[in-house]
């Protein structure tokens, strides 16, 4: 057995969330190396408190705040390090776990016995509660000191989809960031205000179906949707594309995908 593998092994034993050959292994270590400022912070909504991921860029001036939405497997240490990364970029980017207080005995997405649970605890969140949840996160993010006002959204599978959906509830974003999720609810949809980027791929037409549907409702609405489909990678090519083991589409796929989504969002001053 290679040292990879056996790594990859004993790290299984101590957490749930890994995909194959080790996912967030990478994940773990840039956390544990970056020189950057995280923070948890408990926001409060109503009755409720929502635990959130915060990193902050290491800049002289303020910075857009990067709301992120996690995939239906809760706030892992993925997307954690997507945070880490998009602060790194120069933004300030927020995680929060929509999971909190659904786990056991109140607890988060980590205090659940392993991924499927967190999965079916989060399909039984009503809209409304999610709805709130980031409205106060989004509220809180573009409030920080350090932060220039702006905020955008961005989500990945089920959070993708979320984040559209949130583009048709919050009239302030200045624009929400796609990643495989479907669209909103066709009557919602002139009520986005801002415009709206898809990243898609190419093997995943569970998903892709449905933009020419999306397109022409958008396109009717009057509204700005720029869907991009990358060639041979599948669902969930930002984290796939980043594992040991990534084909060379889910590479491709990954590094397009976040080559363009840092060109549109320094065009957001």
């Amino acid at each position: 057995m290679n040292l990879v593998k056996k790594a990859c092994l004993s790290f299984v034993t101590v957490t749930f969330f890994l995909s194959p050959l080790c996912a967030q292994d990478a994940a773990l270590q840039r956390l544990n190396e970056s020189p950057r400022h995280h923070e948890w912070v408990q926001i409060k909504q109503s009755d409720r408190t929502v635990h959130s991921f915060v990193v902050y860029p290491e800049v002289s001036g303020k910075a857009t705040a990067v709301l992120v939405i996690h995939e239906n497997r809760g706030l892992t240490d993925w997307v954690r390090g997507l945070a880490d990364q998009l602060a790194e970029a120069g933004y300030i980017a927020i995680a929060p776990d929509l999971l909190s207080g659904m786990g056991p005995e109140g607890g988060k997405t980590s205090d659940f016995a392993d991924r499927n649970a967190a999965r079916d605890a989060l399909y039984k969140i009503s809209q409304e509660q999610i709805t709130a949840d980031l409205n106060a996160v989004a509220d809180y993010a573009k409030n920080l000191a350090a932060a220039n006002g702006k905020i955008v959204v961005s989500g990945f599978c089920w959070g993708g989809s979320q984040t559209f959906r949130f583009a048709t509830e919050r009239k302030d974003l200045s624009a929400a960031f796609v990643f495989y999720g479907t669209g909103p609810d066709s009557n919602a949809i002139a009520a986005i205000h801002c415009p709206v980027y898809g990243f898609y791929g190419g093997n995943d037409n569970r998903v892709n179906a449905s933009i020419p549907e999306i397109e022409m409702q958008m396109k009717a609405a009057g509204k700005k949707y720029e869907p991009v489909v990358y060639e041979g990678a599948g669902h969930g090519f930002m984290r796939a594309g980043e594992q040991a083991d990534a084909s060379e589409a889910n590479k491709a796929g990954r590094e397009a995908g976040w080559q363009r989504w840092m060109k549109i969002l320094a065009k957001i001053k």
